[in-house]
C-alpha cells in the first residue's frame, strides 16, 4: 500500500474520514480476545453508504484488502486487521433512521449500537428481541454479520429471522438497494441471505430492516434447580407444552457455573443453594400478565409434583428478574477469572448435550488432570457454551482446541453456533462443513470479490 494511495483515500472522503499514525486509537486493533495486533496503516471511518462505495472503489481498483469493524465485540479474531489491511469502521454510521410501528420495522444503519436500537423502540411500545451480553458495545452490522443469536432465539429466532432487508456495498463499489420493509418477497434469489452471517467477506452491510414486535406486558423469570440432565431436556419439554409461544428463553447451566460465578463474579448473588448438579432459568413473556404469572406458577407445580426439580424461585419485579439475568450474563465476567482459558460455542442436540459434557471432561482429564470445563447456554436452541480451565503449558491452549472441536464433530455439532468462525477458528469449519460446501463458500467469494479484498482469510482461505 503506498503514500499515494493513502492521498488518493484523503482525496476521495471528507476531511477527517481517514486516521493514520497516531491518530489510530488502540480500539482499532484490540478485541475482546484480548490479543492486540500491529496498528494497522490506516483507518476510514465514512458517514454515508455513498463514502463506503466511494473506498471500496479505491480498494478494488488497487487490489488494497480491507477489514470491516463493528463493535469489536467478537471472540474468533474476524474483525483485528491483518498487516496489509486498511480498517472500515463503521462507528460513525450508527444513526436508528426510522421506527414504523405500523408494519413493525426499525430502520438502522450497520454502526448502531444494539442496546441504543432496544431501548428507541421501547420508546414507542416495541421490542427488539436480539438479546446478548455484549448489547451495550456490539452494532447491528456486526450482529448481522454473524447472525448473531442470543437468548430468546427459541422464540424469534437468529438474527437472519429478524432482517427484512438489506442496503450492502459490493466489492466493487457497487450498492444493492435492498432496504424493504415486507416479509413476503418471492422474487427470485434472496439476495440478504448471503450477507447475513457471512462474516463481511461477500459485502459490507450498510443500512438494515429490521423486524420488531409490540413490548410483552410482563416478563416473568424462574431459576430452578435440577438433579440431571434428563429432568433439564424434560423441563424443556414440559415448559413447551404449557408456555408454549410465551417461553421466551430456556438457559441452562451445568454446576460448576452456576457455584463458581456466585462465587467469584462480584455482584452476583445467588437465590439457589450451589450444590444442585443443574440450573435453569426460563422466561415467557406476553401481553397478559396474570395469564403468564399463572402459567408459570403451574408449570412449576408440575414439574415439582413429577420430581423435575429440586428448588425454584420466581422474579416478583424488573429488578429480582434483572438479578436472575445477571447470573447468565456473567459467563466474560466468570472466564476472567479462569485464566488461562479457552472458550468455545458448539451447538448440538439437545439429547446430546450431556454425553458431549461427560466425554468432553473424560478427554480433557488425560491431556491436563487439573483441567476442567465450565459448561453452560441456550439450551432451548441447541446452543452451549464451554469455558475450558487448563494448566499453562507448551502449545496447551492448541491441544485444548483440537480436543474440544475434534469431540464437536464426533457428536455432529457445529464448532460455532453464534460467535462465527473468523481466523482462529478456521481450522476446524471441515469439522462441521463438507469440503464442498466449503468450496460452493469460495466460489461465492471469487465471483463477489474477485480480488479477495474482504475480510481475506476470514471462514475459510482461497
Amino acid at each position: 500500500m503506498s503514500d499515494r494511495f493513502i492521498d488518493d483515500l484523503r482525496g476521495a472522503l471528507p476531511q477527517g474520514a481517514v486516521l493514520t499514525g497516531a491518530d489510530i486509537d488502540a480500539r482499532y486493533h484490540h478485541d475482546m480476545s484480548g490479543n492486540p495486533v500491529p496498528k494497522p496503516r490506516a483507518v476510514v471511518r465514512p458517514k454515508t453508504t455513498e463514502q463506503v462505495s466511494a473506498l471500496l472503489r479505491l480498494c478494488h481498483r488497487e487490489k488494497v484488502p480491507v477489514t470491516t469493524q463493528g463493535g469489536m465485540t467478537g471472540l474468533v479474531r474476524g474483525a483485528l486487521p491483518n498487516a496489509d489491511e486498511i480498517v472500515l469502521s463503521m462507528e460513525l454510521m450508527n444513526a436508528i433512521e426510522e421506527v414504523d410501528i405500523s408494519t413493525g420495522v426499525v430502520i438502522a444503519q450497520a454502526g448502531a449500537v444494539l442496546q441504543k436500537l432496544q431501548e428507541r423502540v421501547e420508546q414507542d411500545g416495541f421490542m427488539f428481541p436480539l438479546d446478548l451480553g455484549a448489547r451495550g458495545s456490539c452494532t447491528i452490522g456486526g450482529n448481522i454479520s454473524t447472525n448473531a443469536g442470543g437468548n430468546r432465539v427459541i422464540r424469534y429466532g437468529m438474527t437472519r429471522e429478524l432482517v427484512l432487508g438489506l442496503e450492502v456495498v459490493k466489492a466493487d463499489g457497487t450498492v444493492l438497494h435492498g432496504l424493504r420493509k415486507y416479509i413476503k418477497n418471492n422474487t427470485g434469489v434472496d439476495l440478504k441471505h448471503l450477507f447475513i452471517g457471512s462474516e463481511g467477506i461477500l459485502g459490507v452491510v450498510t443500512r438494515a430492516a429490521l423486524r420488531i414486535f409490540p413490548a410483552p406486558a410482563e416478563r416473568q423469570v424462574a431459576l430452578c434447580a435440577l438433579p440431571s440432565f434428563p429432568h433439564v431436556a424434560a423441563l424443556l419439554r414440559l415448559a413447551r407444552k404449557h408456555l408454549g409461544g410465551a417461553l421466551t428463553a430456556f438457559e441452562v447451566m451445568w454446576n460448576e457455573y452456576y457455584r463458581l460465578t456466585i462465587e467469584r463474579v462480584k455482584g452476583v448473588t445467588g437465590p439457589l443453594p450451589t450444590h444442585h448438579p443443574f440450573y435453569v432459568l426460563f422466561e415467557a413473556s406476553g401481553g397478559d400478565a396474570e395469564r403468564i404469572q399463572a402459567d408459570i406458577e403451574r408449570l412449576l407445580e408440575l414439574a415439582m409434583g413429577e420430581g423435575l426439580i429440586l428448588d425454584a424461585t420466581i422474579s416478583t419485579s424488573h429488578a429480582s428478574a434483572a438479578a436472575l439475568w445477571r447470573i447468565r450474563d456473567s459467563s466474560v465476567e466468570l472466564g476472567r477469572t479462569l485464566a488461562p482459558r479457552a472458550g468455545f460455542d458448539v451447538s448440538l442436540a439437545i439429547d446430546r448435550m450431556e454425553a458431549y459434557a461427560l466425554a468432553l471432561d473424560k478427554a480433557l482429564k488425560q491431556v491436563d488432570g487439573a483441567s476442567f470445563a465450565v459448561v453452560f447456554g441456550h439450551a432451548g436452541d441447541g446452543n452451549l457454551h464451554v469455558t475450558v480451565r487448563y494448566t499453562d503449558g507448551p502449545d496447551r491452549h492448541h491441544q485444548v482446541e483440537e480436543l474440544v472441536y475434534g469431540i464437536t464433530g464426533q457428536f455432529g455439532g457445529s464448532v460455532s453456533a453464534e460467535h462465527g468462525i473468523g481466523i482462529l477458528k478456521r481450522p476446524y469449519l471441515k469439522m462441521s462443513r463438507t469440503e464442498d460446501e466449503i468450496e460452493t463458500m469460495r466460489a461465492l467469494k471469487r465471483a463477489l470479490d474477485p480480488h479477495r479484498i474482504l475480510n481475506p482469510g476470514r471462514i475459510f482461505t482461497m
